[in-house]
């Protein structure tokens, strides 16, 4: 199994506090950590407007500059929104940074959620899941060098080539889903490989989405994807202690509050059904408390070494060819980088 990073986070950086330049930084470090360190890739999403997620408004600039600080870890977008940008800009900008990377780049695409991101594209979001399916047979015939016609200027068809031409002759994609079935199929019929969460699922869950997934992508043709079996990348919230007891010490915390802090923008989206939307401050912190501790339980690695040890056994089991370790919910620099030297160790005795 290989093992990312994945950067998300509830930034508390606010006007007239610390300068987001310090987060920047400190992406950086620990990207170049986990390069030196044999993770597999680095995963950064694409958020917008919001609390949770400040500094990741510009998933190909911010991979852009993390290409430049590593030098074998790939490099990839999880994940793009696919419904806010025209297919010819996503081809290009991630096409500069295959090149700046030697090709390194993969892209998971999503759909969004949030009605506030679709101010950059509102008339988007009503068909926002089949636009995204729709696109990614074009983003890959665009990524391998075949040009397509889009309207122009003055409203007339245009043939377009996206330049600069990408290192790699395929695009590695994967499709993001929050748990939905039918995404998880949707991804095997499209032979992408599948960026999820256990977020909302339990274990039995998982091992039917991942059924289906297998199933349907074993049956699709070849389409410049993945091979017959797909990949699954699994997110999980991390934290390798030297303890459980250390764990819930130094995660309860920063981990509650970023539950909450994704809670209510949660409640925020305008199409949030009527209980979200009516989240008290009482009940979020009760649904916080919660999710801490059903992650310590079981669907992260928060915990001590061999705890994470079993975890990822189990995962495993379950067909995960891939955990994106989240860096995403307030824990120190210091304390992060001592969990990813705990987690490569942890890595290095498994495989």
């Amino acid at each position: 199994m290989d093992l990312s990073v994945m950067f998300f986070g509830a930034d508390s950086t606010a006007s007239g506090q610390v300068r987001h330049e310090r987060t920047y930084q400190d992406i950086l470090t620990v990207a170049r950590t986990a390069d030196r360190l044999g993770f597999h890739a680095v995963w950064t999403p694409e958020r917008h407007f919001q609390q949770v997620g400040q500094v990741f408004s510009s998933p190909p600039v911010l991979s852009a500059a993390l290409a430049m600080a590593t030098e074998r870890i790939g490099i990839r977008a999880g994940s793009v929104v696919l419904p806010l940008h025209h297919p010819l800009k996503v081809a290009e900008d991630w096409a500069v940074v295959d090149n700046l990377s030697h090709g390194r780049v993969g892209l998971s695409v999503a759909t969004g959620w949030h009605s506030a991101d679709f101010a950059l594209a509102p008339g988007n979001y009503a068909d926002r899941r089949a636009r995204t399916l729709d696109t990614v047979p074009v983003l890959r015939a665009l990524w391998a060098g075949e040009s397509a016609e889009f309207p122009d200027g003055t409203g007339k068809p245009v043939s377009v080539l996206p330049q600069p031409r990408p290192v790699q002759e395929s695009l590695p994609l994967w499709i993001t889903t929050s748990g939905n079935p039918q995404t998880w199929e949707a991804a095997g019929r499209l032979r992408c490989g599948v960026l999820g969460a256990t977020v909302g699922q339990s274990r039995d869950d998982l091992a039917d989405r991942i059924a289906r997934y297998r199933a349907a992508c074993a049956a699709a043709p070849d389409q410049r994807g993945t091979d017959a079996h797909g990949r699954v990348t699994l997110m999980a919230h991390t934290y390798v202690g030297a303890d459980d007891a250390e764990v819930r010490r130094l995660a309860a915390a920063p981990l509650k509050t970023y539950l909450a802090s994704y809670l209510r923008q949660t409640a925020a989206n305008r199409t949030a059904d009527a209980g979200t939307a009516a989240l008290t401050e009482e009940k979020t912190a009760l649904l916080a408390e919660f999710a801490f501790e059903r992650y310590l339980s079981w669907g992260s690695l928060l915990g001590s070494p061999g705890h994470c040890a079993k975890m990822l056994a189990d995962l495993a089991e379950l067909g995960v060819d891939e955990v994106a370790c989240f860096v995403d919910f307030g824990l120190g620099l210091d304390d992060v980088l001592t969990s990813l030297n705990r987690l490569a160790e942890l890595k290095e005795s498994l495989s």
